[in-house]
């Protein structure tokens, strides 16, 4: 049976550290730009919950242009991505000090990146997948299917496979 030697096992847990900091990285840019482009935030929200890229979604029932769902909704997507960002950050800082430690140490270290990583991934399914693809049936929007859901599916996939990585054992 092999079993990694000491060096191995840092060289891991840094490749982990650098993987939740790309997490924490996603999350602050994302939140940069929803807020330096508030207007493009509200106006994302605005097309997704009046259905207007959708085929006669303006006349649905479900649709709507209620200012305070559409503020909700880019508020719902800031605040998380706040969240994720100060979660991984704060893990990955958490984890960078109990790189050297036994796999126990580190692997307590490792719960609020992967908490991080947990918020985003609520987010993303249940912001995207739930509500607006479900709901809003974004999945008929030509304009919108491929950019919002296919980023959105891209980035679950990506950090999800991310966080089971993390979460794995070291030894």
């Amino acid at each position: 049976m092999f079993y990694p030697k000491s060096g191995e096992i840092i060289l891991l847990r840094i490749v982990k550290i650098l993987l939740i900091l790309s997490v924490a990285l996603w999350g602050i840019l994302g939140l940069f730009h929803n807020l330096i482009d508030w207007g493009g935030s509200i106006g994302a929200v605005n097309a997704t919950t009046s259905m207007a890229t959708v085929e006669g979604g303006t006349g649905h029932w479900k649709a709507t242009t209620n200012p305070a769902v559409i503020f909700a909704g880019a508020f719902f997507i800031v605040f998380f991505k706040l969240i994720v960002t100060l979660t991984c950050f704060g893990g990955a800082w958490r984890m960078w000090k109990s790189h050297g430690c036994d796999a126990a140490t580190f692997a307590t270290a490792k719960t609020l990146a992967l908490t991080g990583c947990g918020v985003a991934l609520f987010m993303l399914f249940t912001g995207w997948i739930v509500i607006a693809d479900t709901w809003f049936e974004l999945w008929r929007s030509d304009v919108l299917s491929d950019a919002a859901l296919g980023s959105a599916f891209r980035y679950g996939g990506l950090i999800g496979v991310i966080a089971l990585f993390v979460g794995m054992h070291d030894e």
